[in-house]
C-alpha cells in the first residue's frame, strides 16, 4: 500500500474520545520497548510519526492515526513495564479491556513480540486475552535482521510453540531496520481492510 496521508488523530483514554467516523482499526498490543512505533513508521515510510523512545512505557494512550482517510493503526500502551506503579498499570488494564472488549471497528491485532527472545508470560497472557475476546491476531516477531538467515525457522517456531498460537493465526517475521517483511505484512492486513 502507498501511504500518501498519515496523521495521529488522538490520544485516548476512554470510549467516549475514540473517533467515530467508523473507519477499520488495526492496533498494535506489544512490551514496552518491543518496536510498535518502529512497525507503524516502517510500514508507513515515515520517520517519526509514531514516536519512538528508548524510555520502556512512554505510551500511555490509546493513539489513533489515521493512514490515508481509510483506517487506523491505534499503538495501545506496551505492558511489561516494571517501573510504572500499580494503580497505573491498572489503569491501563480497564482502558485495553474496553477498548478490545468494546471496539467494533477494530479488525485484527497485531500482537508484536521480539523473534531474539521466547515470547514472555506477559505476551502469553496478552495472546490469550484477545483469543478470548475472539479477535483475529496477526503475531509480529521484529528484529528479524538481528538474527542469522539460518537459524530463523527455529526461532519463528520457538515464538508459535510458547503462545501456543491457533492454526488460522500467522506469525510475520519482520524488521523494522531492513524492512524485510514489510509487504507481506501489508498484503496480511490489506484483508482486513
Amino acid at each position: 500500500m502507498k501511504v500518501t496521508q498519515a496523521e495521529i488523530v488522538i490520544s485516548a483514554v476512554s470510549k467516549k474520545q475514540y473517533p467515530g467516523d467508523g473507519l477499520p482499526e488495526i492496533a498494535l498490543a506489544g512490551r514496552s520497548n518491543v518496536g510498535k512505533s518502529s512497525f507503524i513508521n516502517k510500514l508507513i515510510n515515515r520517520k517519526a510519526l509514531a514516536r519512538t523512545s528508548s524510555k520502556p512505557g512512554k505510551t500511555q494512550t490509546l493513539n489513533f492515526y489515521k493512514i490515508n482517510e481509510r483506517f487506523y493503526f491505534v499503538d495501545v500502551p506496551g505492558y511489561g513495564y516494571a517501573k510504572v506503579s500499580k494503580s497505573e498499570r491498572e489503569k491501563w488494564g480497564g482502558m485495553m479491556e474496553e477498548y478490545f472488549g468494546t471496539r467494533e471497528t477494530l479488525q485484527v491485532v497485531l500482537l508484536i513480540t521480539d523473534i531474539r527472545h521466547e515470547p514472555t508470560k506477559d505476551d502469553i497472557q496478552m495472546y490469550e486475552f484477545l483469543k478470548y475476546h475472539e479477535l483475529p491476531v496477526v503475531v509480529v516477531a521484529t528484529k528479524l535482521d538481528k538474527i542469522p538467515k539460518s537459524k530463523r525457522a527455529s526461532f519463528i517456531k520457538r515464538t508459535k510453540q510458547t503462545l501456543n498460537v491457533e492454526a488460522d493465526d500467522i506469525v510475520l517475521p519482520f524488521s523494522s531496520e531492513t524492512g524485510e517483511g514489510k509487504d507481506e505484512a501489508w498484503g496480511i492486513l490489506s484483508k482486513y481492510l
